[in-house]
């Protein structure tokens, strides 16, 4: 009998709650947000009976008998009246089905999140909703302020456009936009192919085309973002740093705000001398859009700079302490990223308090693992490279860096960073206490500048 819908109960709209589910840490730094979040408290206390206030029946995923199937969890996303999707955390599921509805209804998707969490990827730049969660058990009175907040702001986006929906004449495109599209993919593949011969290029010779390809393609407009990106990366890697904030500071506002352009941004404000104005584009990016192991290792390494420069030994300490702090930070934030973890033994050991010396051979053998690991999921990047070749004389291995010298030689100096590479290969060897083991790796530095320097590279 209860499976019988009443007449008043049968036309109810129906709103389909996308979320996670139970408790799950949140990644935030103490005193950013709560360390966990009862979702499922959420939805009881908070999220529920906002929506059946708002005159909705509220359903939530693992609210069936048993797990959905893809067919049933596409029905629900196609049909329902509302779909709320609460974006707090980054989870896969949750922005595949707000895809999934974007493409499938022209109205009725409302995105969510607590007031301190960021988002991926371009839902970062969709209205939201933001309400309070300052605890990850939710409690009455934060309950209500959500509840209340909730109602007064949904019903203003219930019925705003989807993204697919609103552009002109989707799903049934003009012609002639479809054509536009084809030249642009045209154009996109012509400058790939471009960008790809000249990576293979000389020094000097590539540093002609890709001025020739920031002429051609640098200046349209608007410039497509996987363009400016590209041209952005050719331009730091063949070019000078001062022209790549150059090119960086002339980009449209849109572009020049994506995460990735301001952290190529913050690395070349640091390689120009300015560390301070570094760390604070890094500091505000990380508050805007959230840490990773990448910016905390972007981060360490301008206070290893800062380090570096500075006469004062109280400046010094503090400023390597900070770089290891945010190298370490970066590592525990992915351990399979071995950029901020390639940059501790070596400070460790220049600062060496009690402990450090063991610490920086325990965080050498996450290096290799994590390079080993990633050669093993044909995930090696631009770094792995490098970073073996950094590693082998953090250990202090001298067959190991001969080996990987041989193949150095065989390569551009690029494909192994030496131009930056050099001077760390430098200071680890001069690490090194036995002192057979510490000429060989000298040795192994000079032909590195040999060939740096016979290719047309510099430090």
């Amino acid at each position: 009998m209860g499976l019988v819908a009443t007449p008043a109960e049968a036309v109810r709209p129906v709103c389909f709650m996308v979320m996670p589910f139970g408790k799950k840490p949140t990644g935030e730094k103490q005193g950013a947000g709560p360390a966990e979040v009862n979702f499922n408290l959420l939805w009881d206390k908070a999220l529920r009976p906002a929506i059946e206030r708002l005159g909705y029946e509220a359903v939530r995923a693992d609210e069936d008998l048993g797990p959905l199937i893809i067919e049933e969890m596409l029905e629900r996303l196609t049909l329902a009246d509302l779909v709320i999707a609460d974006l707090t955390l980054s989870n896969a599921n949750v922005y595949y089905e707000i895809g999934i509805r974007h493409g499938s209804k022209d109205t009725g998707c409302v995105l969510i999140s607590a007031d301190w969490s960021k988002q991926l990827f371009d839902v970062a730049q969709m209205r939201q909703v933001r309400y309070p969660l300052p605890e990850g058990e939710v409690t009455d009175e934060q309950a209500q302020l959500i509840i209340d907040m909730l109602c007064e702001q949904i019903p203003k986006l219930a019925h705003s456009q989807t993204p697919l929906y609103a552009l002109q004449g989707y799903p049934n495109l003009d012609v002639k936009r479809t054509s536009a599209f084809r030249t642009f993919v045209q154009t996109l593949s012509r400058f790939q192919a471009e960008v790809s011969v000249a990576r293979k290029m000389p020094a000097a010779a590539r540093r002609d085309l890709v001025n020739r390809l920031l002429a051609t393609y640098g200046k349209t407009d608007p410039i497509v973002p996987a363009i400016a990106l590209e041209l952005l990366l050719l331009v730091r890697d063949t070019l000078t740093f001062e022209r790549t904030l150059q090119f960086v500071d002339g980009l449209p506002e849109t572009v020049r705000n994506l995460p990735v352009v301001r952290e190529q941004r913050a690395l070349a404000l640091s390689k120009t001398g300015r560390h301070l104005e570094s760390i604070q584009e890094l500091e505000t990016l990380i508050a805007l859009h959230g840490d990773s192991s990448e910016r905390q290792g972007l981060l360490g390494g301008r206070y290893k700079e800062l380090a570096k420069g500075t006469a004062s030994d109280a400046e010094r300490e503090l400023y390597l302490d900070r770089a290891i702090e945010h190298y370490e930070r970066g590592m525990l934030l992915d351990v399979n990223d071995y950029f901020p973890s390639s940059n501790l033994p070596r400070l460790l050991r220049t600062r060496n308090r009690p402990g450090d010396a063991e610490r920086a051979r325990a965080v050498n053998a996450v290096v290799m693992i994590a390079c080993e690991g990633a050669r093993l999921r044909n995930a090696a990047t631009e770094w792995t490279n490098p970073t073996l070749l950094g590693t082998a004389f953090d250990v202090g291995d001298a067959v190991k860096a001969e080996q990987l010298l041989m193949l150095v030689l065989k390569d551009r100096p690029d494909e192994w960073k030496l131009g930056t590479t050099i001077p760390d290969l430098e200071h680890s060897a001069a690490q090194v206490d036995d002192a057979d083991v510490r000429r060989r790796l000298e040795a192994v530095v000079g032909r590195l500048r040999e060939h740096l320097q016979a290719c047309g590279g510099a430090l």
